[in-house]
């Protein structure tokens, strides 16, 4: 503590008993008395503060003479540009650059089973409900959908409410914690414009049959009025008619069929064998002919 504020706190006490406004300023010195005695060690959070390096202050300093940049060169004398080859023809103007941004591929934001499980428990989402990215970016479970929603299995242990959940894509991990739990996962195709038409409520996800009278609508009041378009690339069409994926699209593959277009189920086609040339009779003249 600083010697002054001693010697004025004596003269405190001293004249206390004659002035009852010294006396009522006591205990307010008191309590200064931790604040100035930090005054002279208060100092920066370890990290906050870092030294500047002075260069050129001789070679005692470690960054004196050369200051650090080494002899000779262009790196000494100034700067070289981001890309800079020492003057010849770039490569990239030479050979063209390589590579390519993939115009197919899609980013589908991520959905984990822990947040949906979350989100029931706060009553944002309610499970007696089919729960769609509408209800998912409505209720701030997503913030914004890309090109699609992926339900991952993240936090599977934890799904515990039966919930019936149609999104772009889920994993196989996810649809088992899901339907282990009493819920069900149905993957359903949308387009970029669906996407927006769908959390805008003009289009309704829940009705997967194309056929259904509901699903379209020529009044604009109704919530709904566009209806959903279908996939029509190959492999959109074998994703949603695969039943392993949960499609919706898998009710239109035959019992034993597989979900490509492309190969057929071993024993389902066309004979391609050869046909005899005997005719129905050769098979009696084999049977005839047979030595043993």
């Amino acid at each position: 503590m600083p010697p002054r504020l001693q010697l004025f706190r004596a003269n405190i006490s001293l004249t206390a008993s004659s002035n009852p406004l010294s006396s009522f300023l006591v205990p307010f010195l008191q309590q200064q008395q931790r604040d100035a005695s930090i005054l002279s060690s208060l100092s920066d959070n370890p990290g906050a503060y870092n030294k500047k390096i002075r260069r050129g202050r001789g070679p005692s300093s470690g960054k004196g003479k050369t200051s650090g940049r080494g002899h000779k060169g262009q790196k000494q004398h100034g700067k070289v540009p981001r890309g800079f080859q020492g003057g010849q023809t770039p490569l990239e103007v030479v050979h063209g650059k390589r590579g390519f941004d993939n115009q197919f591929s899609v980013e589908m934001s991520p959905l984990n089973l822990d947040r949906v499980q979350s989100w029931v428990d706060q009553g944002r989402l309610d499970p007696s409900r089919p729960i769609t990215m509408k209800e998912l970016n409505d209720s701030r479970c997503l913030h914004g959908v890309k090109d699609g929603v992926k339900l991952l299995a993240r936090g599977a242990e934890q799904i515990r409410t039966p919930v019936n959940i149609i999104v772009s894509r889920a994993s196989t991990a996810a649809i088992s914690a899901i339907e282990a739990a009493g819920g069900s996962v149905t993957t359903r195709y949308y387009t970029p414009f669906s996407i927006r038409r769908v959390l805008r409520g003009k289009s309704n996800s829940t009705i997967l049959s194309p056929a259904s009278s509901d699903a379209t609508s020529s009044d604009p009041a109704k919530p709904f009025a566009y209806r959903l378009p279908d996939p029509t690339s190959r492999k959109d069409i074998e994703y949603y008619r695969d039943p392993a994926h949960r499609g919706y699209l898998s009710h239109l593959v035959p019992d034993g069929d597989g979900p490509s277009l492309f190969f057929k189920t071993p024993k389902t086609g066309k004979s391609t064998g050869r046909k005899s040339s005997g005719g129905a009779g050769s098979k009696v003249a084999k049977g005839e002919n047979r030595v043993w």
